[in-house]
């Protein structure tokens, strides 16, 4: 019975970029998601619509179906007394909130003398990704 939306599914993954593995959960517990309802990238659960339960396949997702291009503009320059209190370094994810109240995550890019630069784009955008993806289960 190959997946249909609304359906419960069970997976074990790997992902790499550019053959390196950057998440895993195999040997841990397995990703449960409702297939159809925008849970996992589009790139990848379009890929999986025809699998069944057991199989194993590797899937190629381009970035632009994952997290999308990178973007050179998604960059903005802050006051550093915007981050009193916190030790910065360069590469440094940091937890915000948008203008909309929804939590964001940004990356510290440079820090200047009185400025910090920080990178909205998702740590993988402009990335392909690769996933060897094993359905446990569709309920």
């Amino acid at each position: 019975m190959a997946i249909e939306n609304n359906q419960v599914v069970s997976i074990t993954y790997e992902l790499k970029i550019n053959g390196e593995v950057v998440d895993s959960n195999i040997d841990k517990d397995p990703l449960e998601f409702t297939f159809g309802t925008g849970q996992l990238i589009p790139g990848l659960e379009s890929r999986m619509i025809e699998m069944n339960e057991g199989d194993k396949e590797e899937i190629a997702v381009p970035a632009a179906e994952a997290y999308g291009e990178y973007n050179e503009e998604a960059k903005q320059t802050l006051p550093k007394e915007q981050f009193e209190g916190i030790e910065l370094s360069v590469g440094m994810p940091l937890q915000g909130q948008g203008q909309d109240g929804q939590p964001i995550q940004v990356v510290v890019e440079e820090i200047k003398e009185n400025e910090v630069v920080v990178d909205f784009n998702h740590p993988l955008a402009g990335k392909d990704l690769n996933f060897s993806i094993t359905v446990n289960s569709i309920v």
